[in-house]
């Protein structure tokens, strides 16, 4: 093949690249980080992305555009540990302060004039990828332009999400999204279970669908609940789960599991960091509560409960931690930031202390290490117990952390049987027959290449609740029954009085 032939096949193959719009608009970064290595990978296939984000590239990427619709505001370490105390009381209040993001972020981003001056622009796109979260507003762009619509979801999918897919979704077994259940429940557990699960679809109906449509309006124009949600009318979910760590529950064809999916590449670890690890002869215990929350906001008595345990143990300690640390044993030392990843497949890393957060949780489990987890706000609790049911960590809560708790936790997951737990998981975790990449970019385009692929969506999406659940058929049969059972108690009644007469005929 001479060199014409491979520019003409290089342009034949780059002219067929889609035009992708992406929207990301949630105030939390970690919901962008997830997908980040599937957007850049897509811009390496020749497809056009226009990313609507808060968090634009700082380098120029080939085939992407970005449209800032930030503040510049500081998204990260922003939550302190006193607020959210993993109590059950904060996971009931939770949903309040998802309403109140999701309002936060549609207010301040469709308003924007980046993304105003945007919309007065003639695009045209050919897909549509978008985080479902708690900005339904965001779906208003998905009138103005038209085109399929793929969901992108960077934690389990709260029921609001499961219900656009008519994803079962059965109380008894399947825990809803901020219960901190397993999928084997109490009989009062799955009581609230079931409770729970009717007050996520009325907060989504009353603090997040209606309020969004109202500023959809405002700032698009469009009215994203006229005739029906338009949330309804997506193709497809890629949703950062699997059913290794994430337990096991039917999906629907159209919902895709791609946990996993942000894990690249690991780099160097900084040299003093690295220094520090390498020369932990018994290993490593890595402590980090997250990018939101901030760890400095530990309380001050837990702080110095596990300061205390660390002095007790053999390994080498880091904790990702942002301002200086006072009274710190000699093995423990204190980092701003930290490459997670690579830390954790480290061969000395021993121990993760985590809040539970589904993207450290999963590189955990990945590198096969065992977890600690202080479970805060959100998914945390859920993401714990299922790692506790599968073996691949334990729950410490913050209100129960004290000195000797804290030890019994490391002996437990230091334990041989423990560790090769954690390598089982790992294995898992990882057999499928296509990596979490190949999986996300091939639904990406066979939902594209087949304009929406409305034939995978079950006829369930838009059928009423009454259909879906069968009442109006349990109405017919108990009806019918009542009738028969009416019509045979009114002749066995008659019978009953003719042969009493007969019987008083015969006796006199």
């Amino acid at each position: 093949m001479n060199y014409t032939e491979i520019l003409l096949l290089w342009i034949s193959a780059s002219s067929h690249g889609l035009n992708i719009l992406v929207i990301l608009p949630h105030v939390g970064k970690s919901h962008q980080l997830v997908f980040e290595p599937l957007l850049k990978q897509l811009a390496l296939r020749k497809h056009n992305l226009t990313v609507i984000t808060r968090f634009p590239q700082k380098k120029t990427i080939a085939n992407w555009r970005d449209i800032n619709i930030g503040d510049n505001e500081v998204t990260t370490e922003i939550l302190d540990m006193d607020l959210l105390t993993g109590t059950r009381l904060s996971q009931l209040t939770c949903r309040f302060l998802l309403a109140g993001q999701g309002e936060h972020s549609c207010a301040s981003g469709l308003g924007k004039d980046e993304l105003q001056n945007f919309l007065k622009e003639e695009n045209q796109f050919d897909l549509i990828l978008m985080e479902l979260f708690n900005t339904n507003c965001f779906m208003g762009l998905v009138r103005l332009f038209e085109a399929p619509v793929i969901g992108l979801s960077s934690s389990n999918p709260p029921a609001w999400i499961q219900r656009l897919f008519a994803n079962p979704e059965n109380p008894s077994y399947i825990p809803t999204h901020f219960t901190g259940f397993s999928d084997t429940m109490t009989f009062l557990q799955r009581v609230e279970n079931t409770l729970q699960l009717g007050w996520d679809k009325f907060m989504y109906e009353y603090f997040m669908a209606g309020p969004g449509n109202n500023l959809s309006r405002q700032y698009l124009g469009v009215d994203t609940l006229k005739e029906v949600d338009a949330m309804y009318n997506v193709s497809l979910l890629l949703t950062n789960t699997h059913f290794s760590l994430n337990l096991p529950r039917p999906l629907v064809p159209n919902v895709i599991e791609v946990g996993g999916i942000h894990i690249e590449e690991p780099k160097a670890i900084p040299d003093n960091m690295a220094k520090f690890i390498n020369e932990s002869l018994e290993g490593v215990i890595y402590m980090s509560m997250g990018s939101t929350l901030r760890g400095s906001s530990f309380p001050i008595e837990k702080r110095n409960a596990f300061l205390k345990a660390f002095s007790r143990v053999q390994q080498r300690v880091i904790w990702k931690w942002e301002t200086d640390m006072e009274n710190k044993p000699k093995n423990v030392e204190t980092f701003r930031w930290t490459p997670q990843r690579e830390i954790l497949c480290h061969p000395n890393t021993k121990v993760f202390i985590s809040h539970g957060g589904l993207l450290g949780t999963i590189e955990a489990v990945y590198c096969g290490v065992p977890i600690i987890v202080i479970p805060q706000y959100g998914d945390q609790p859920l993401n714990a117990k299922a790692l506790e049911k599968v073996g691949g960590g334990i729950i410490l809560y913050l209100q129960d952390s004290t000195e000797e708790t804290i030890l019994e936790a490391l002996d437990k997951v230091l334990s041989p049987k423990f560790r090769q737990s954690a390598k089982d998981l790992s294995e898992r975790f990882k057999d499928r027959p296509s990596s979490p990449m190949e999986t996300a970019i091939y639904w990406i385009e066979y939902v594209a290449k087949y304009r929406g692929a409305s034939h995978i969506r079950t006829a369930a999406v838009l059928m009423p609740a009454y259909q879906y659940l069968l009442m109006d058929v349990i109405a017919f049969i108990a009806s019918i029954v009542i009738f028969l059972s009416y019509c045979m108690y009114k002749i066995a009644a008659l019978v009953f009085m003719k042969l009493r007469t007969q019987n008083k005929i015969k006796t006199s």
